[in-house]
């Protein structure tokens, strides 16, 4: 396997599989408080079952073509078919690099693949300069959330009402470099 820089996928790649997709027995719940001038939220592990099914359609791909020509995003590579990747916009008014995806197909998952993956763009944002290197995914998606967090990542926010399912509320993660 070869990890090297990502800056497009071929002319209308859509992977075999959708890469938005999710399945889970747990999640995490939200709960958020609101009073005068405070504000907290709170995160709870829960038992529940929760299934994620995202149709991935052409303008996805074209979305993320457009972000990884910007050369900050990865690639994993076994005999040249592309099984992974990472996906990152440098955010210059924040001055930080931004994971817009992270994905690992199915079948090459829990060989740390994504760890690496972690491992390049953290080097990469470094080497821009950045402050900090942030993620964004949904309170049900428990892997994903326990994937950062193994990685050094921690919560910084969240947005109630980022996504137009009632049910997902988003998790803002950060890992900082400085």
């Amino acid at each position: 396997m070869e990890i090297r820089k990502l800056t497009v996928f071929e002319e209308n790649f859509i992977p075999d599989t959708d890469f938005n997709n999710y399945e889970t027995e747990k999640i995490f719940v939200v709960s958020a408080i609101e009073s005068n001038n405070t504000f907290e939220f709170n995160l709870r592990e829960k038992n529940q079952y929760y299934q994620k099914i995202c149709k991935t359609e052409l303008h996805d791909i074209e979305y993320l073509n457009a972000v990884a020509q910007q050369g900050h995003s990865f690639g994993i590579f076994e005999n040249e078919e592309l099984i992974g990747w990472i996906i990152c916009d440098y955010r210059r008014k924040n001055n930080s690099l931004f994971i817009e995806n992270l994905w690992i197909h199915k079948k090459f998952r829990k060989q740390n693949l994504g760890r690496l993956l972690i491992k390049n763009i953290n080097r990469e944002a470094r080497e821009l300069q950045c402050r900090i290197v942030e993620a964004e995914t949904q309170n049900t998606n428990y892997t994903a959330i326990k994937f950062f967090q193994k990685a050094g990542f921690q919560f910084t926010g969240i947005n109630t009402k980022l996504y137009n399912n009632s049910t997902e509320t988003a998790l803002f993660m950060s890992f900082e470099l400085m």
